[in-house]
């Protein structure tokens, strides 16, 4: 296919042929160029997009802001899961939409995106936003070039994420308690209370908050001594929970307990009995096994008010996931293998378990060394 180039008044043109398009013949044209050779690459570029395609790339005036309410709704919500959606939309509320939204989607150069990217880095944003932030963009503009064709080129592959020397980050976001600290919460959480079994649920299995909150019963084979974890409880705001899928492919699992554990299983389903017969007709009957006493269920979202009393009135620095993070540094710190507590914790990737407790093994290579040392000294 050819086209041609002709000059009307001090500017250029381009037209060619696009056949007969309902029974008409039709012409793409195109003009306001400045010199003869611009004109005759915008053609060449015109050409190569129709031939390729069919089609030709619109031109539009589509905001970003605007574009990413259309990627979220056709992309995100279809295949992301409710919290990744929440998380997502919080990132373009707050902080896509305030500072780039405005901008033409074909107007985002790499040096604004740059810019977008170092102003978060000078106002003290982790690593770990940075590349959340830079990872959205580009996986959004990604998709505006292909498939959605609203854009030719993706301005995000040419953008760096600041460094950031993070420095003891993992021992910050990992933060664990102790035996006594647990000794204490559990003292003023004692069983028959409403948050002592997901304590211990958590602190002797590593699970998830959504992960604890939705085990039933039929999760916990005690003959077998496993507990299986196939779904989450899922906030979605104004008081409303659902069970959803766990985090990952890797998170559906099934894990062994221990005597510990167990005994308060079976002693905490005999106090359900109890309760079923003196709340009678009041009583919320359910398979699942976190429940208060007149049997409605305990919800993730009342896990701020535990860490508020743990806090405050304990002064002991808590958040629910810290069991998480104690349940695996037990385990490490004690010899376990590494691959079983990655498989205790539902991580997709040895390595993640590596990453995320980095600051423990290295402290165990060292406890390696001195091993060694002992032996050869022997010797």
């Amino acid at each position: 296919m050819q086209g041609s180039i002709r000059k009307r008044g001090n500017t250029w043109y381009y037209s060619f042929d696009l056949g007969k398009v309902d029974g008409k013949r039709k012409r793409k044209e195109k003009g306001g160029f400045r010199t003869k050779s611009d004109a005759q690459k915008a053609l060449r570029d015109a050409l190569n997009d129709y031939e390729n395609s069919g089609s030709l790339l619109v031109e539009n005036n589509l905001t970003f802001s605007d574009y990413l309410d259309y990627w979220f709704d056709q992309h995100i919500k279809i295949n992301c899961k409710y919290k990744t959606q929440q998380y997502y939309k919080g990132t373009i509320e707050n902080h896509l939409k305030p500072e780039l939204g405005s901008y033409k989607i074909k107007s985002l150069t790499p040096v604004r995106l740059q810019e977008f990217l170092n102003s978060k880095y000078l106002a003290g944003f982790s690593k770990s936003s940075l590349s959340h932030f830079s990872s959205l963009i580009s996986s959004s503009l990604k998709m505006a070039v292909y498939p959605y064709k609203f854009i030719k080129d993706n301005p995000m592959q040419y953008v760096k994420i600041p460094k950031i020397n993070n420095i003891n980050t993992n021992s910050k976001n990992t933060k664990t308690i102790t035996l006594d600290e647990f000794k204490k919460i559990t003292n003023r959480f004692p069983f028959g209370s409403t948050f002592h079994v997901p304590l211990q649920i958590a602190f002797l299995t590593g699970l998830r908050a959504g992960e604890v909150c939705a085990l039933r019963w039929t999760n916990i084979d005690f003959n077998n001594k496993t507990l299986t974890v196939d779904s989450t409880l899922i906030d979605k705001g104004q008081g409303i929970f659902e069970l959803g899928t766990p985090k990952t492919n890797s998170s559906y699992r099934s894990i062994s307990i221990g005597g510990t554990l167990l005994d308060i299983l079976k002693k905490h389903r005999e106090f359900q009995e109890k309760n079923k017969e003196k709340y009678s007709i009041y009583y919320f009957d359910s398979d699942f096994i976190c429940t208060k006493e007149n049997g409605h269920l305990v919800t993730t979202g009342s896990f701020k008010y535990l860490s508020r009393v743990i806090n405050n009135e304990l002064n002991i620095d808590f958040s629910f996931h810290y069991l998480r993070h104690t349940h695996a540094t037990l385990l490490l710190e004690g010899g376990a293998n590494i691959k079983d507590i990655q498989h205790r914790l539902g991580h997709s990737k040895l390595s993640t378990t590596m990453d995320t407790y980095s600051h423990v093994t290295k402290q165990l290579e060292y406890k390696t060394v001195s091993i060694l040392e002992n032996i050869i000294a022997v010797k």
